[in-house]
């Protein structure tokens, strides 16, 4: 493939006349049949490095991303520029699924998006098997690292997709990962013939700070007031968002509030809002994450330390995507230390209170003992936390450690279709005396277009397709389930939008419960060592900030940044030596001073006023008299 050939895609294609600083170099690896790691911030054009190689590819490229709504966008874009893409994702009913998976096989898509859940799939595994897969993209592949921040147990199963299409190439590609994590990652996809390709993590355009302040929300008001544009506040908790939120809107400042609390509407709305520049401040949790990448924002305030350095550059990096000058700014107390070990007792409840929270999950789902095998069912965290009195944050992180332990799968938010099954026999069915003749033809379209529907487990329906072949609308569909679900004939479960809690086991007794203590130490251990090096960054008052952060990514830094608080700092203590000789004969020109009047006057550090009194009287420049007045020679 020759270089007019690549840059002649990317201009067919996406009408870019250059490549990126790495593309490039990335593309021709993964067209020469190499797999591929990349470390590149989030915003610097990580989608070009799999969309351009797959182009040119015989075969299907398969995109495995954690983000259902950064998939879809993903989806309508491809389609907007005329490229075959589809995506598979738990909004979908088996049907609509079996007609993608058709289209892959026989050369219909050229993209195809999942989530890592998707794997654990034996349809998805076995139908796998019949396409010609040219690329395998994994995003955010620092998931699959159990050394990294943001591990998750789905991302385990990404292996199988080399097994199962060994001729693939494997592009790897994550924002923010040390080397122990990036080696993992690699070792776990089954990386051969590899190559790292690395963008420095040095953000020079960004202007990094850590201040330790008594009054945070006055800290913020004067960043908000001093500096021009957007920006987003980041707090750990939700209570948090809407508190900031409201203090910024009390003094004349437009801001909103966004956490994973809220209705999916209306945090598309409120992102909408802040994107399109009609609210300038978002103040969130880390559920404003994946998938922000809005360009000109220009600072990102810490009100609350976060749990790692990889979490906090994530974030930080969100502001200055466009090249122009940002500010990240991390707020500090004196208690981060002692509130960083509450939160470590959070993050790792017991493992006797992880076997309480597992018994208590299945008392809310109400399911018996030895029942729930393979049940896929929507789950609100908070909603469980709730009922039976516990922290979310204890509750997600026990649920963490049993997925961990195979029992069950926690997925993200996404929209679930509607779901129905008969609580009647077949031969009941035809003895009911359904009068209404509405009713009647829906369950003889139900039956016609779906399998299983008298089994034991919920049966995913698509509402726009009966409508279809009913000539009903949809809402009306949506009305006639009700009166059957009302009547008992069905069970219906509308469609939601939520996360999905898939159970792989059935119930067991608590005492049957095992917890593997290796990976419970593990994920332990890791979490500290992340809280030390994040501590460690917000204590450390005399090392460059981002040669703190690219030192710690395992980059090899020659120079200090200049712009941080430690350099600035570190300039103007210069400036201020190189100048103090002049100032103490200045101030000792109008009259003599004790040496507490001249350190008074001069201001600063008294300790290097007094070094360079001592020197200048070892010159001569000045003299000091018997009662102790200090004067010019």
């Amino acid at each position: 493939m020759t270089q007019d050939l690549f840059h002649t895609t990317l201009k067919k294609w996406w009408g870019y006349n250059e490549f990126r600083p790495n593309q490039l170099d990335v593309i021709k690896n993964i067209c020469a049949k190499q797999d591929t790691m990349v470390l590149m911030p989030t915003g610097a054009g990580k989608s070009i490095l799999y969309q351009v190689p797959a182009m040119m590819l015989d075969g299907v490229c398969i995109v495995v991303t954690p983000l259902v709504a950064l998939m879809k966008d993903q989806v309508d874009r491809l389609k907007s520029l005329g490229i075959l893409a589809s995506a598979i994702h738990s909004g979908m009913t088996s049907r609509q699924i079996d007609l993608v998976l058709d289209k892959c096989a026989w050369g219909g898509t050229k993209f195809l998006y999942i989530a890592p859940e998707r794997v654990q799939s034996a349809l998805f595994r076995t139908r796998l098997r019949t396409m010609n897969v040219s690329l395998i993209a994994i995003d955010e592949s620092h998931c699959i690292s159990q050394w990294g921040y943001d591990f998750r147990p789905s991302y385990l199963k990404l292996a199988e997709l080399r097994d199962i299409q060994p001729d693939a190439t494997i592009l790897a590609v994550t924002a923010s990962a040390t080397p122990k994590v990036v080696d993992d990652i690699m070792a776990r996809l089954k990386m051969k013939r590899s190559k790292i390709f690395k963008t420095s993590f040095r953000r020079s355009n960004i202007s990094f700070a850590v201040r330790e302040v008594e009054d945070r929300l006055q800290q913020i008001l004067r960043v908000v007031n001093n500096v021009e544009g957007c920006g987003i506040i980041y707090v750990r908790t939700r209570a948090k968002t809407v508190e900031i939120a409201e203090f910024l809107r009390e003094n004349g400042c437009s801001a909103e509030y966004y956490n994973g609390g809220m209705k999916y509407l209306e945090r598309s709305t409120r992102q909408e809002l802040w994107s399109s520049g009609k609210v300038r401040i978002m103040v969130a949790t880390n559920a404003f994450g994946l998938g922000i990448d809005q360009a000109n924002v220009r600072f990102v305030v810490h009100y609350d330390i976060c749990g790692s350095l990889e979490a906090y550059y994530q974030e930080a990096g969100r502001g200055g995507r466009d090249g122009k000058r940002a500010y990240a700014l991390l707020l500090t107390t004196p208690d981060d230390r002692y509130k960083a070990q509450k939160r470590f007792d959070m993050e790792f409840p017991s493992i006797e209170s992880i076997k309480k929270c597992y018994e208590a999950l299945f008392n809310y789902l109400k399911i018996e003992i030895e029942g729930g095998k393979y049940a896929t069912l929507s789950f609100n965290i908070f909603d469980f936390s709730a009922s039976i009195k516990l922290f979310s944050t204890q509750a997600i992180n026990s649920l963490k450690i049993l997925q961990l332990n195979g029992y069950l799968t926690l997925t993200e938010e996404s929209d679930n279709p509607p779901r129905i099954m008969f609580v009647v026999s077949r031969s009941d069915l035809y003895k009911i005396r359904i009068e209404r003749d509405e009713l009647n033809y829906i369950i003889q379209a139900i039956l016609r277009m779906y399998q299983g529907v008298f089994g034991d487990k919920l049966v995913a329906i698509d509402e726009q397709e009966i409508a279809h072949h009913t000539g009903y609308t949809e809402e009306r569909v949506h009305e006639l389930l009700k009166m059957l679900w009302q009547l008992r004939v069905i069970r219906y479960v509308p469609g939601n939008r939520s996360p999905l809690l898939i159970l792989h086991e059935e119930r067991l007794r608590v005492q049957d419960l095992f917890i593997s203590p290796e990976s419970y130490e593990f994920r332990k251990r890791m979490y500290e060592e992340r809280v030390e090096s994040m501590l460690r960054y917000s204590e450390t008052l005399d090392v460059c900030r981002s040669r703190s952060i690219q030192e710690y990514f395992g980059e090899v830094v020659d120079s200090d940044c200049g712009s941080c608080d430690v350099c600035i700092a570190r300039k103007k203590d210069r400036i201020a030596t190189d100048t103090l000789p002049e100032n103490i004969k200045k101030a000792l020109s109008d009259s003599q001073k004790n040496l507490k009047e001249l350190v008074a006057l001069i201001g600063g550090d008294s300790s290097k006023i007094i070094s360079e009194v001592d020197k200048l009287l070892s010159d001569s420049v000045i003299s000091i008299d018997n009662v102790g007045k200090l004067r010019i020679n």
